[in-house]
């Protein structure tokens, strides 16, 4: 019982081990916007891996002069993302992270 306990600490802390592939901001005005989080699946990087397209059609965007790490990110891959939304809407990463790959395996019900 208690390695099952072990084992599944040890799976949860792999799987939201943070995978951050940003720099900070570049704008005052980036760091005085509501900094926002959401959780996708990747679709798409494009060529310049400057914008990550989710599943979704969510498009983020690298802060100026930044890229993704195009060997971090797969199709299908779920990401934890913080960004800052600009005024015309853009949404500019500011943290990225690997979500979890495979769901935390369930621990046995004790017979009652």
């Amino acid at each position: 019982m208690n390695r099952l306990v072990m084992l599944v600490g040890l799976v949860v802390v792999c799987a939201l081990a943070p995978l951050y592939t940003l720099a900070q901001t570049q704008s005052e005005d980036q760091t005085q916007s509501e900094e926002k989080m959401l959780v996708g699946q990747v679709k798409s990087v494009d060529a310049f891996g400057t914008v990550l397209t989710l599943a979704d059609g969510t498009k983020l965007l690298t802060p100026p002069g930044a890229q993704f790490n195009p060997d971090a990110l797969e199709k299908g891959m779920i990401v934890i993302a913080m960004y800052r939304e600009e005024d015309d809407g853009r949404k500019v990463v500011t943290r990225l992270a690997r979500g979890p790959s495979e769901p935390v395996p369930e621990a046995p019900k004790r017979p009652e």
